[in-house]
C-alpha cells in the first residue's frame, strides 16, 4: 500500500540527475528552467544527506552538465552510451547507498520520453519505487513531455513537483533541516511549461 501511495524514506532514497548537458541548452523547451529546478533538488540533497547520482550522455560529445545544476555532492558522476541511467556501474554503486537499502529514487533530468522514461522502466522493473519531478524533466518537444508523464502514472510512478517532494522529504516543519529545505522553497518554482498543457 506504501508504495501504492508514492511513500519516501529518507533514508532509503536517492536523487538522479539525467544528463543535463551542454549540448541539449538549446534544444530542450524550457530548458533553464529545469535546470533551475534540478539545482533545487540537487541542493536539498546536500542539506539532507540524500545520496545523488548524476549521469551525462556521452560527455565527449555532448558537453558535462550545465554549471546551473551543483553536483558538487554527487557520489559519482558516470558517463553512458545507454539511453537508461541503470548501466552496470549504477545498479552496483545502488549496491552500496543506503545500506544497500535503496527503496525510492527521485529522478530529474532530460529527455523524458527517452532517457527519463527508460530509467523509470528499468528502477520499476526492479522494484525501486520512482518519483518522476514534473516540472523537472523535459523534452525537446511537449508533447513528447506530456506523453512520458502520463505513460509514467500508468506504469506506476508517482509524478509529482518539486515542493511536494521536498516536504515529503522532511515531512514535519520539527524536522531539524526543515528551515534549510524551507528556503529552497520560499520562491516559487519557474514555470517549466506545464502550466499552459494539460496533462
Amino acid at each position: 500500500m506504501a508504495k501504492k501511495l508514492g511513500d519516501l524514506k529518507l533514508n532509503q532514497t536517492i536523487l538522479f540527475v539525467c544528463d543535463i548537458q551542454e549540448r541539449f541548452r538549446n534544444a530542450i523547451s524550457c530548458f533553464a528552467e529545469i535546470a533551475q529546478v534540478s539545482n533545487r533538488l540537487t541542493e536539498a540533497s546536500r542539506i539532507l544527506d540524500i545520496p545523488l547520482i548524476v549521469t551525462e550522455q556521452y560527455p565527449k560529445g555532448l558537453g558535462n552538465t550545465v554549471p546551473e545544476v551543483n553536483i558538487s555532492n554527487a557520489v559519482q558522476v558516470f558517463p553512458k552510451t545507454k539511453f537508461s541511467m541503470v548501466v552496470p556501474d549504477v545498479e552496483d554503486k545502488l549496491k552500496t547507498l543506503c545500506g544497500g537499502q535503496v527503496k525510492h529514487v527521485i529522478l530529474c533530468g532530460i529527455e523524458t520520453h527517452v532517457c527519463i522514461q527508460q530509467t523509470v522502466i528499468d528502477l520499476l522493473s526492479r522494484d525501486i519505487e520512482v518519483h518522476v519531478v514534473a516540472d523537472a524533466v523535459s523534452s525537446r518537444t511537449q508533447v513528447d513531455r506530456m506523453f512520458a508523464l502520463e505513460r509514467f502514472r500508468h506504469m506506476g510512478a508517482t509524478v509529482t513537483t518539486s515542493e511536494a517532494v521536498l516536504l515529503q522529504l522532511v515531512g514535519d516543519k520539527d524536522h531539524p533541516k526543515f528551515k534549510d529545505v524551507q528556503s529552497l522553497i520560499k520562491v516559487s518554482a519557474p514555470d517549466t511549461g506545464l502550466l499552459t498543457n494539460r496533462l
